[in-house]
């Protein structure tokens, strides 16, 4: 995914001569929405797990989550660099309406990864130290996450000018990352001394689970009133609206771990509600997803026609649609219904080639440079000749 200005680029950057020790000018437009391919790539192994599969496909999931945690890595580095070299654009990310939700995306990044290790990278690493890596994720996603929901929203009202009509559902990002937290955390509840520290783990997130949800609540509204009364989104910024299912189906997906997770943490009562709600809660929540689906679809094939080209926003084509899939396959867990089952695996037919497409998309724009291009200003408008002034003949007497 990307801002409106660094998907506008279309060239490659000028091969410029560059002192030792100067900071790589290839940096200074990496933005935080880079971390979307590790979002995009760690869900097609986590949603993969979720679904019946074989050794063989087990072997290929195993290989795409190494695959996300390899770009997790080189992306931290990246993005340390950009911080420390170019100081000047990341503050200036963090002051654009634009850009500064795309913070949250580093939260859902660890958190995948963790996800991820410890949903299959158990083959590679042994249950302890898997469960160890996505510990120490599950952490370090939570705090960012905590803090982008806090942080984002507040520039958003102290800091940025934000123009009557430019609601985006890239506002959403800073908001649901708590539910990705809250989706995954109840997978370290089983691993965690019994007692007061499972029971507080799985009302934390309970309570990340409300804090998102409201929020979400709170503005998809504006998202929503921004399309009724302006119309389609822009053609680069038309994927983005495959972020709303990131609420929807990452919701689904936590009420039914929380539910998994409830037996032996909390009692026996408190579990039996917790299993009814994530039925009660995720069916009428699922249909909603299915529902937008249709309609952001719709908007896209629109887009399509009308020109839309690549851009980093096309990685809103997976997760979102990943977190459906583990929250279908949640219900299917629940209730026991093949439907559900179908319904997720058609999903991840969906997620697996949008993965596709937008990964090779995106090697190619990392290998002509024009993804890492600075972003190329609007054409000027061509200047309006001037009208001759009629001078009016004077009246006779």
């Amino acid at each position: 995914m990307a801002s409106p200005t660094q998907s506008s680029a279309r060239t490659g950057p000028r091969l410029v001569a560059r002192a030792p020790g100067a900071p790589p000018a290839a940096l200074r437009h990496l933005g935080p929405n880079w971390y979307a391919t590790v979002m995009g790539t760690a869900i097609v192994a986590n949603a993969g797990a979720a679904l019946p599969h074989t050794p063989l496909l087990r072997g290929v999931y195993v290989a795409v989550w190494a695959l996300s945690a390899a770009l997790l890595l080189v992306l931290l580095a990246a993005r340390t660099a950009h911080w420390l070299h170019h100081t000047d654009q990341a503050r200036r990310h963090l002051l654009d309406p634009a850009v500064a939700p795309f913070y949250g995306c580093l939260s859902m990044a660890l958190l995948a990864v963790g996800g991820g290790t410890l949903a299959v990278g158990t083959d590679v690493l042994g249950e302890p130290a898997a469960v160890a890596v996505d510990a120490v994720l599950w952490c370090a996603g939570t705090a960012a996450g905590l803090t982008a929901a806090a942080a984002v929203p507040y520039l958003m009202v102290a800091r940025h000018r934000i123009e009557p009509g430019t609601a985006s559902p890239v506002w959403l990002l800073p908001l649901v990352a708590p539910m990705v937290s809250a989706a995954l955390g109840p997978g370290l509840v089983p691993h965690l001394p019994a007692g007061q520290w499972q029971q507080a783990m799985l009302l934390a997130c309970y309570a990340m689970f409300g804090m998102s949800l409201l929020a979400t609540l709170l503005m998809l509204p504006l998202v929503v009133a921004r399309l009724l009364h302006h119309g389609p989104l822009p053609l680069a910024l038309t994927p983005t609206l495959f972020l709303v299912l990131g609420p929807l189906g990452q919701s689904t997906t936590a009420v039914g771990n929380l539910a998994d997770a409830a037996p032996g943490a909390v009692g026996a009562g408190y579990a039996r509600a917790m299993s009814a709600f994530a039925l009660l809660y995720g069916v009428p929540v699922m249909g909603f997803a299915l529902l937008w689906l249709a309609l952001a679809t719709a908007l896209v094939v629109r887009a399509l026609r009308a020109g839309m080209t690549f851009s980093m926003t096309w990685w809103a084509f997976t997760f979102p649609v990943g977190t459906c899939v583990t929250g279908a396959a949640g219900l299917a867990r629940h209730t026991g219904l093949t439907a559900f089952t179908w319904l997720a695996v058609g999903l991840f037919g969906v997620l697996a080639t949008a993965w596709l497409v937008a990964g090779v998309r995106t090697a190619r724009g990392l290998a002509c440079g024009r993804l890492l291009a600075p972003p190329q200003p609007a054409p000027a408008a061509p200047p309006v000749p001037e009208r001759p002034v009629s001078v009016p003949a004077p009246a006779r007497p």
